[in-house]
């Protein structure tokens, strides 16, 4: 039997991610005030925040744009020699795009794209986060204190990635960044990969690639936030409905994860999920779950069925274009 294949440990975990919005103001709302993140920095069209749990100075990127969407995506490596071997290797598959200074919260990066076009970076170097006196926590090994303002979502969790071939992004993703693999959907007798999730620790998963319907490219499905537990979950639910914010499917419970769910729409287009439970995995020898037509079940596994609106809309929301034959769509402009 051949020996099963080194796995790379070069990445940390999922770092933070860029989220753009047409509305701002009212996106910033959202997180601030509903979801209870802080408000880290600001700079130029740009507003960076964090969850109360967040050991980082930031997690999300709030910048003001013309469409919304994903900004970038960014990956902590383990050091400063493994952000290295990362860039060589990403360099090696011809889609990397070169070094950056860096950013608020963070030292030198370097950048690159998927397979689908979805903007990358890996970097190291990061600010850990510094609480004024007013928001230090009484608990030593605790970032900061929990406000306990509007849900009080305690961290970053994952997002969900449209595109055109998931089974290309997802062996990019485990070849060049280490990335495993948890869960898949395969349909047509297994020949035909829908979707994979997949993680670069005990998390189910940091990332997911989704078959996008409309044939488009670099489109974002959700990006998810970590509450402690269900009543966080039912409490959002009462709060976006307080609000006027539109509730697009649960709180349920997904069958792929495990996971407790709610899935709304932020201001600016985007849509969020607020999460908890799942499961971790721990074992090196974990073999990835596959489902299929019959077993999958549309991703519930109990609660209202998702609507159409979660397998066909995602951010930016444009139109079918020559995509589908294999044409390129645009790059969106952030600023």
């Amino acid at each position: 039997m051949d020996a099963p294949q080194e796995p790379i440990r070069d990445i940390a975990h999922l770092g933070h991610v860029e989220l753009l919005t047409p509305r701002p103001e009212q996106s910033l709302w959202y997180f601030r005030d509903l979801l209870g993140m802080e408000v880290a920095h600001r700079e130029g069209q740009s507003v960076y925040l964090r969850g109360w749990g967040d050991y980082a100075a930031s997690t999300l990127k709030l910048t003001e744009a013309k469409h919304a969407g994903v900004g970038h995506i960014a990956w902590r490596a383990i050091s400063p020699q493994a952000m290295e071997r990362r860039a060589a290797a990403i360099e090696r598959t011809g889609l990397g795009i070169g070094w950056s200074n860096g950013d608020f919260g963070h030292g030198k990066c370097y950048r690159f794209r998927d397979p689908d076009g979805h903007l990358m970076e890996v970097y190291y170097e990061e600010q850990k986060y510094e609480p004024p006196e007013n928001l230090r926590s009484a608990l030593r090994n605790q970032p900061q204190k929990f406000t306990g303002r509007g849900v009080g979502v305690r961290r970053s969790d994952h997002l969900a990635l449209l595109c055109r071939d998931v089974a290309g992004n997802r062996a990019f993703v485990e070849q060049t960044l280490g990335c495993q693999l948890r869960e898949q959907v395969r349909f047509d007798n297994g020949t035909k990969e829908i979707g994979s999730w997949l993680s670069t620790t005990a998390m189910h998963h940091e990332i997911a690639y989704v078959v996008d319907r409309k044939g488009l490219s670099g489109r974002l499905h959700h990006f998810s936030l970590w509450v402690d537990n269900r009543d966080d979950v039912l409490r959002a639910a009462d709060l976006f409905t307080e609000n006027g914010i539109f509730i697009e499917a649960g709180p349920s419970k997904h069958n792929n994860s495990q996971a407790f769910y709610l899935y709304s729409y932020e201001p600016g287009g985007n849509r969020i999920e607020v999460y908890t439970a799942g499961f971790f995995v721990f074992a090196p020898d974990f073999q990835p779950i596959v489902w299929d037509e019959k077993t999958r079940g549309g991703g519930v596994y109990w609660g209202a069925a998702l609507p159409e609106s979660f397998m066909n809309y995602a951010t930016p929301d444009l139109p079918e274009t020559s995509a589908q034959a294999g044409g390129n769509l645009p790059v969106i402009d952030p600023r």
